[in-house]
């Protein structure tokens, strides 16, 4: 009797045969071989428990390519390993003869190791290997940024003291996104194929194509809590009433920043009042930087990094003077940026409706592309353009309308194409290829807002997430500036 049979296999990679041409001897004496078989095959044997009962064998065979061949007894392992070989090696050789295959001369010299190839560093550094990947890329971006740049300027001139801004970034995100829906509904098999959208079939709306990935490129960096550096909790810094202003909800008037906490201004004398740029990023992570219009027809949209100009020291110098306008010129620090984007609404996700998320970006700090403008007169000045554009456009911010010397007017009204009423003509241009009646029964721009029903819920969500969390009540904007229709 005997407690079980074990198989030898080439579990390990090498398989027996092979085992067997590199190691058998020339000779074909009964004993050597086997003896020799012994020691390579010490991995490959399974392992069976050791029995001190009297009568009970270790058992074991020989299993190739799914042949078992006869079983081998003994009282050890040692001796039923040498018995299983034994009994295998009659029915093995006649095929080892048939490969014609030149067996190694017999020396005493034990076969050599194999050598295994040198790592790669993603082998051995994985987290390194994606860090040195994404900084290729993320110095690629702001190169891009910059080639594009340096021809806009070159057209225009007089407007390159406008280079340094980026306030219209993400409008033009959307008036982009417009564009290829018109060209993803145009029927045009050409034009689809051009286009960035696909159709998901389960979601019912359009997504990215793979290999499609949207990345934010701002030139300094972003007002709000983003800026606040001094983000430690211990006696001699801080006090945690300052580190709660510091990372709140932040309001944009006129310029000028203050904590939704603070009683320094007085809101209803203000003509212009919008949250900070920080907060929108904060937003734009979790909402999409697609907003409520563009949700009919495609799922969220979220950048995956965010990449912050670096000025050089000569430059802070030169900037300083105005530091109070134009945000923190400095921003070797960006704690403040990393924590107002993404912990803010750590855990928030699981609240949210379908196909919405808390995208965290990878926040890095990149050479800046272009410097801000000395000029009082431009610093309000924003230039906006994207592909397929015939000129840019330069906008007053704080007047909501195009400069007179902008290159491109759309009337004689100076209505910015980046404006709400222009945005709701390309909705409507969507909406018609689109064979959507629903959408182009809407009666006004913020009727097609509501109708976005998974994108409110997510934005009422995340606002009773921040005022939960302590970050204070969002910026509620009257309504009868967005009671406009076509």
């Amino acid at each position: 009797m005997f407690p079980g049979r074990g198989s030898f296999q080439g579990s390990r990679g090498a398989s027996f045969s092979q085992i067997l041409r590199k190691n058998l001897p020339v000779t074909t004496e009964s004993f050597k071989p086997l003896a020799t078989l012994t020691h390579p095959t010490n991995d490959v044997f399974n392992q069976q428990e050791k029995s001190n009962i009297q009568g009970f064998y270790f058992a074991f065979c020989v299993v190739i390519d799914g042949v078992e061949y006869k079983t081998g007894m003994g009282i050890t392992k040692k001796e039923a390993r040498l018995k299983a070989a034994q009994l295998a090696l009659p029915d093995l050789l006649p095929t080892l003869e048939s490969l014609n295959y030149v067996l190694p001369e017999a020396s005493d010299v034990p076969p050599p190791l194999p050598v295994k190839e040198k790592p790669s560093i993603s082998d051995i550094h994985p987290c390194r290997a994606i860090h040195e990947r994404k900084s290729s890329v993320n110095l690629q971006i702001p190169q891009a940024v910059k080639n594009q740049l340096t021809k806009l300027m070159n057209s225009h001139p007089e407007f390159s003291a406008c280079a340094g801004t980026t306030a219209a970034f993400i409008i033009q995100t959307c008036k982009f996104l417009y564009r290829h829906l018109l060209m993803f509904f145009s029927k045009t098999a050409n034009l689809t194929e051009k286009s960035i959208f696909q159709q998901n079939s389960s979601s019912g709306l359009l997504s990215l194509k793979n290999g499609i990935t949207l990345h934010l490129y701002v030139n300094q960096l972003p007002k709000g809590a983003a800026i606040s550096s001094k983000l430690r909790l211990n006696p001699l810094s801080i006090s945690a009433w300052q580190v709660n202003n510091e990372i709140s909800l932040h309001l944009s008037v006129e310029g000028k920043v203050f904590s939704v906490f603070s009683s320094s201004f007085d809101q209803s004398t203000s003509k212009v009042v919008s949250m900070s740029a920080t907060d929108k990023l904060t937003q734009w992570q979790v909402l999409g930087y697609q907003g409520a219009l563009l949700s009919h027809f495609i799922e969220p949209v979220y950048v995956q990094s965010i990449l912050i100009g670096k000025y050089l020291l000569k430059d802070i110098y030169e900037q300083f003077f105005f530091l109070n306008l134009i945000g923190d010129i400095d921003c070797s620090d960006i704690r403040g940026m990393k924590i107002s984007v993404s912990q803010r609404v750590e855990g928030i996700t699981s609240q949210l409706p379908m196909f919405y998320c808390m995208m965290r970006p990878y926040i890095s700090l990149v050479p800046s592309v272009a410097t801000n403008s000395a000029d009082k007169c431009q610093l309000t000045y924003g230039i906006n353009w994207s592909e397929g554009d015939s000129s840019l456009e330069v906008v007053d911010g704080l007047e909501g309308k195009t400069v007179e010397q902008s290159p491109f007017k759309s009337g004689p009204a100076l209505a910015s194409r980046l404006c709400k009423a222009a945005m709701l003509h390309r909705f409507r241009l969507v909406a018609k290829e689109a064979q959507r009646q629903d959408l182009l029964a809407t009666s006004s721009y913020t009727e097609a807002k509501r109708m976005a029903k998974p994108y409110q819920e997510a934005k009422n969500v995340l606002r009773a997430f921040l005022l939960q969390q302590g970050f204070g009540s969002w910026l509620t904007k009257l309504s009868v500036s967005d009671n406009f229709n076509m």
